[in-house]
């Protein structure tokens, strides 16, 4: 499936938790790979999704960065929505979940991996920016991976 650099890109919940945390072993690339997006005109998108995992993951002990203070995180969280497009769920992304995990069988929490690439289609967002992208290679069909290095 063939892009254009302004087209909307998804932005992954692990991309904001290193691009926020200037401690995180990934956070110079998760920052100018935003910087970059943001220069293209590419419009970002996130979910409702992304934001409770952010709460959850930055919340929580992490090796190279600690937790940060619920009150922290909820400030970041209102700064993500101001600044990103938020890909609403509703009826059309539970069915279109549906139909993809019929025909991209995964359990577990490749639910909620699934549930992303529902939201993304739903709001007509392809394109999907992450590190580690093996757990959605299995819609490299439907979407564009556009993984960040991990080093």
């Amino acid at each position: 499936m063939a892009t254009m650099a302004a087209d909307p890109i998804f932005i992954d919940t692990n991309v904001l938790v290193y691009a926020s945390r200037p401690t995180a072993p990934h956070h110079i690339g998760a920052r100018a790979a935003l910087s970059r997006l943001e220069a293209e005109g590419c419009p970002l998108w996130i979910s409702p999704q992304v934001l409770r995992e952010y709460l959850a993951v930055v919340t929580r002990a992490q090796p190279a960065a600690g937790s940060l203070p619920m009150a922290t995180a909820i400030a970041d969280v209102r700064h993500f929505r101001a600044s990103f497009e938020i890909a609403q769920e509703g009826r059309a992304v539970l069915d279109r979940l549906l139909e993809l995990l019929g025909a991209h069988p995964g359990s577990g929490k490749q639910v909620h991996d699934t549930n992303l690439i529902a939201t993304m289609l739903e709001h007509g967002v392809c394109r999907l920016l992450r590190f580690n992208p093996a757990d959605f290679r299995r819609f490299s069909g439907i979407i564009d991976l556009e993984p960040l290095p991990a080093s």
